[in-house]
C-alpha cells in the first residue's frame, strides 16, 4: 500500500515522499481502516517539514525536496535519516477485524495515532471512535486534535481555578469550535483575530468579544475585554512575537483596574499564557510589565488529557461524537490526493497554515 514519509537525512535534506509497505493486517482486538479522509492539520507540519526551510522546496519525481539550514540540524538529529510515516488523525470504513472487534465491521470511524496518510491504518478498537449512523468519513476526518483541544481549554480553565479564556487566531476551525463551546457552557471568550473580515466570521456565530489585532487601538480593546470577563487564562497558537506579552500587560491592567490600591510589585492574581502552537516561529519576546504573578508556558493536547483524570477523555470524546455535525463540524477549501498533496502548489498552500485554507488528505482519490 501507499504511505506519505517525511526523512530528513543528516546531510540536512527534507524528502517528502510516498513509500510503497506491507499492507498492515488486523489481530486480536484491532481493525484496518481503509483511510478515506485525513486533515493537514497545524499539527501535521512539524513532523511532515521539520526545520527544513520551506522556500527551497523542489519538485522532483514523487516527492518534494527542501533544505534544512546547518544551524537546525542539532534540533533534527533524533529523526536523521529515518522515514516517518505522517498524518496524526484521520476516518474511515473497517474493512477488518480481529477477535473481539467484529463488531464494528462495516462501520465508519475515526481515529489518531498517527500515518494517517495512507491507504490503509491498523488501530486497537478501543482507541477508535465510533462515528455515529449515516456521518461520513469526512465529517469524521477531524475529531480529534481541534475537537480535543478545544474542549482540553476549557478543562484547563475549570482545572485551574479560571473563569473566562482568551483564544489567538481565533477565526481558525479550532477557533470557530470553542466560540460553539463556550457559548454553549457559559464561558467567557475573548477572540484575538488578524483582520476585520475574521472578526466578521467570528461575530456571525454568536462571539461576543472579538478583537482585531491589528487595529490601532487593538490594546485599549483588550484591557476592556480582559476587564469585563475577567480573563486571566490564555491559549496562543500563534507563538512568536509580542502577542503573548500584550495579552499578559492586559490582563494586569484589567486585575488593577478592579484592584482599588497599589503595589509595587503588581497584582497577586496569577496570569497564564499557554502557547500551544507556532504560526510564528520567531522568538516570543515581552516586557515585564504585568507584575509578578505571571506564567507562560507550552499546553500539548493528550499529556494534559492525561491530568484531567480517569474518564474525562471518554466524556470529551462522547460529546464530539454527539456534536459531531454541530459545534464540531469542520470545513475544508481544498481536498488533495496522496499524490496531489505533494504538489508545489498544494505544499505551499498547507503549509501557510492561513486561516480558512485547510487541506483534506483524501487517500482513495
Amino acid at each position: 500500500m501507499r504511505q506519505l514519509q517525511s526523512t530528513i537525512t543528516s546531510a540536512g535534506e527534507l524528502i517528502l515522499a510516498l513509500a510503497d509497505v506491507p499492507e498492515p493486517e488486523a489481530g486480536a482486538g484491532e481493525i484496518k481502516i481503509r483511510i478515506e479522509a485525513a486533515p493537514i492539520n497545524p499539527s501535521d507540519i512539524g513532523l511532515l517539514t521539520g526545520a527544513a526551510d520551506m522556500t527551497t522546496v523542489q519538485a522532483t519525481p514523487g516527492a518534494i525536496r527542501a533544505t534544512v539550514p546547518p544551524a537546525l540540524m542539532r534540533a533534527m538529529a533524533a529523526r536523521a535519516d529515518q522515514a516517518m510515516p505522517c498524518g496524526n488523525e484521520g476516518a474511515g470504513t473497517v474493512v477488518a477485524a480481529g477477535a473481539g472487534a467484529e463488531h464494528l465491521l462495516g462501520r465508519k470511524v475515526a481515529i489518531i495515532g498517527g500515518a494517517t496518510y495512507a491507504e490503509y491504518r491498523v488501530v486497537k478498537a478501543d482507541e477508535a471512535l465510533l462515528l455515529p449512523e449515516g456521518a461520513t468519513a469526512e465529517q469524521g476526518a477531524s475529531c480529534f486534535v481541534n475537537p480535543l483541544t478545544a474542549l482540553g481549554f476549557v478543562e484547563t480553565m475549570r482545572a485551574e481555578g479560571h473563569s473566562a479564556i482568551i483564544h489567538t487566531a481565533a477565526a481558525s476551525n479550532l477557533g470557530q469550535m470553542l466560540v460553539k463551546i463556550c457559548k454553549a457552557d457559559g464561558v467567557p471568550l475573548v477572540n484575538i483575530v488578524r483582520s476585520a473580515e475574521q472578526v466578521a466570521i467570528l461575530k456571525g456565530i454568536g462571539a461576543t468579544h472579538v478583537i482585531d489585532s491589528t487595529a490601532a487601538d487593538f490594546m485599549a480593546q483588550l484591557v476592556a475585554a480582559c476587564t469585563e470577563t475577567g480573563a486571566t487564562l490564555a491559549f496562543d497558537a500563534i507563538g512568536g512575537g509580542q502577542l503573548a506579552g500584550q495579552i499578559l500587560t492586559a490582563m494586569e491592567a484589567a486585575v488593577n483596574a478592579r484592584a482599588g490600591g497599589y503595589s509595587r510589585y503588581g497584582s497577586e492574581v496569577l496570569k497564564q499564557v499557554y502557547i500551544y502552537g507556532g504560526l510564528d516561529m520567531a522568538p516570543t519576546s515581552f516586557g515585564r510589565g504585568f507584575g509578578m504573578a505571571w506564567a507562560m508556558g507550552g499546553w500539548l493536547l493528550f499529556p494534559r488529557m492525561r491530568t484531567f483524570g480517569p474518564g474525562t477523555f471518554a466524556r470529551l470524546k462522547q460529546r464530539v461524537a454527539d456534536e459531531l455535525t454541530t459545534t464540531f463540524a469542520s470545513h475544508y477549501s481544498h481536498k488533495v490526493s496522496l499524490e496531489g498533496m505533494l504538489e508545489p502548489e498544494a505544499v505551499a498552500g498547507w503549509y501557510r497554515r492561513a486561516t480558512g485554507q485547510k487541506y483534506l488528505v483524501v487517500p482513495t482519490a
